[in-house]
Formats: C-alpha cells, sequence, structure tokens
C-alpha cells in the first residue's frame, strides 16, 4: 500500500505576513556637499546678479536721488507722481504699440518659415542657416544701417522709390512711421531665430498623426489646426514668453535709429527708464519705472501661462 507524503501546514493568511522592513536611505553628506559645492556659482550668480539688483531697485524706487548726493526717503511720491507724468505714461502707451505691432508678425512669420523649411525642399539647411544669420549680429550695428536705409534724404529706400517716380515717407522723422519702421527691423531680426523654436516643436510632432489623418482624407488646413497647432503649444508658450519679455526690454534699435523721437513717439517704457536715470539722473524715479516695468512683464507673462496649463500637451506618444 502507497502511502502519501507527509504535507507541509497551511501558509499563514496574507493578512499574518509581516512585510519586510524598509531599507534605511543612507545619507551621504560628502556627495550632498560636492552637489552645492557645484551649485555655488550658479546660485551665486543667481543671487547677486538678478536678486539683489531687484532687491536694491524697488528700495530705490521710494527714494529721491540724482546719483550725486545722498539718497532721501520719499515713501510713494514717486509712484503718486507717475500719474501726472505725462511722458512716462505716453511711454507705456508706446511699449504696448510696440508689442502689438512686433509679436504678431514676428510670430506668424516664424511659423510660416518653420512650416516651409521643415518640408522636404532643397538646400533647406542653407535656407535655416541664412534666416538665423540677423539675429546673430549686433542690434547697434544693424541699426546704424537700417538707419542709412531709411534715412528720408539720403536712405538707399526712398532712392529706390525715386526710380519709380514714388516720393518716400520721412521714415524716421514722421511719428506715424517711425515706429512701425523699428518694429519691422526687430521682427527682421528675430523671425529667424523664433523659427528655430517652431521647428523644433514641428520635429517632435509623430509622424504617424499626420499618417492616420491622410488615411481619414483630412485636408492640410484641418491637419494643421487638429495636429500642427495644437502639438506646437509647447513650443509657442516657449516663443510668446520670451518674445514679449524681449518686447518689453527693447532699447539697441530705439537708440540707434530714432533716440525715441520724433516727439517722443519711439520712446518705450525701457528707454524712459535710461532717460530719467542717465538724461535727468533721477535714479529713484527711474527704479520705480523699473518696477513698473517688471511688474507688468510678470503679470503678463503669468496670464500666457495660465492660459497655456490646461490648453498643453507634453506627451506625444
Amino acid at each position: 500500500m502507497r502511502t502519501l507524503p507527509d504535507t507541509e501546514p497551511d501558509a499563514e493568511p496574507a493578512s499574518a505576513r509581516r512585510a519586510p522592513p524598509r531599507a534605511k536611505r543612507s545619507r551621504h553628506p560628502k556627495t550632498a556637499i560636492e552637489a552645492y559645492g557645484m551649485l555655488a556659482p550658479s546660485i551665486i550668480g543667481f543671487a547677486v546678479f538678478l536678486i539683489a539688483p531687484i532687491i536694491v531697485v524697488v528700495a530705490l524706487s521710494f527714494y529721491d536721488w540724482n546719483l550725486l548726493s545722498d539718497p532721501e526717503f520719499i515713501g510713494l511720491e514717486n509712484y503718486r507722481d507717475l500719474a501726472g507724468d505725462d511722458r512716462a505714461l505716453k511711454s507705456i502707451g508706446n511699449t504696448f504699440y510696440y508689442v502689438l505691432l512686433n509679436i504678431p508678425a514676428q510670430t506668424v512669420l516664424a511659423l510660416a518659415l518653420a512650416l516651409a523649411l521643415n518640408a522636404k525642399i532643397k538646400a533647406r539647411n542653407a535656407f535655416r542657416v541664412i534666416y538665423v544669420l540677423p539675429w546673430m549680429a549686433m542690434p547697434v550695428a544693424l541699426g546704424v544701417i537700417w538707419r542709412w536705409v531709411f534715412d528720408p534724404a539720403y536712405g538707399a529706400l526712398n532712392r529706390f522709390l525715386d526710380l519709380f517716380g514714388v516720393d518716400g515717407a520721412a521714415w524716421l522723422t514722421d511719428s506715424a512711421w517711425a515706429m512701425p519702421v523699428i518694429a519691422s527691423v526687430n521682427v527682421w531680426q528675430y523671425t529667424g531665430y523664433t523659427m528655430l523654436f517652431f521647428l523644433a516643436g514641428l520635429q517632435a510632432i509623430p509622424a504617424q498623426l499626420y499618417e492616420a489623418a491622410d488615411v481619414d482624407g483630412a485636408s492640410p488646413a484641418h491637419r494643421f489646426f487638429t495636429i500642427t497647432l495644437p502639438l506646437l503649444r509647447p513650443a509657442m508658450l516657449f516663443v510668446l514668453i520670451t518674445s514679449v519679455i524681449g518686447s518689453f526690454q527693447v532699447f539697441d534699435t530705439i537708440h540707434v535709429m530714432t533716440a525715441g523721437g520724433p516727439a517722443g513717439s519711439t520712446a518705450t517704457l525701457n528707454y524712459q527708464i535710461y532717460l530719467e536715470s542717465f538724461t535727468q539722473r533721477n535714479a529713484g524715479y527711474a527704479s520705480m519705472l523699473a518696477v513698473i516695468l517688471f511688474a507688468i512683464i510678470a503679470l503678463i507673462t503669468l496670464a500666457q501661462v495660465s492660459f497655456f496649463r490646461k490648453r498643453t500637451t507634453y506627451d506625444f506618444s
């Protein structure tokens, strides 16, 4: 008669089992010190060259200081004087006018170039380099060249128009034309740079999405508005934030081409800060304008981030 092998007792229920003890995290103070040591130059530079100047400027906005005598605390007087300062208020309006001229044109042209250069065309790498070259040039040097091009009396543009019997405008001395001319120069300079970010965004979109749209018979316009544009929102957010900040800080082109004229029609807020600080020697008032500029840029940036936050996807899989 065959005997059955001895069976082991029933295993303990899962609830009675004890979870293995967690391994204690080993701390390596030496590694942490080395990491902080490597980060120290960046942290120190960030604090010294960004945080400290912001604090100093905010503090100076409550003082009256002519850069020579000792600063005098005047509280909110600089901020109250802003309401009656026509030049400063006009410079704020000029700044928004410049941004509205610059950002839409630059963004649309950069996106159009990116779409064209993302296609399989001959010498597209050469075209990419050519369009980025203006961004690599110094704004001051370009300002000198464009000032000659738009000079009403001896400029190349009006000389060219004379060949066809067309009277050229007073591009830089007419308040109706001066700001659009400056905006067009900056659009020409920075469109190629902006194009690179859109081009990178286009190349990150999976090709399978377009293939599926082709199978469904989607038109090019439908593919653009349902696939390309929504998936370009991360690049669009970056481009808009950096472009708007740069536009609010425009200085070089204005200083070289018009010096804020004619009649203050191209004096932006950043240029007005320069005039108040180094021409009028009113550092306290200039610091107040800098705080206003910082607040405007911060509010617009926060609005952009809030708008794109729920409308942007970073997962293309």
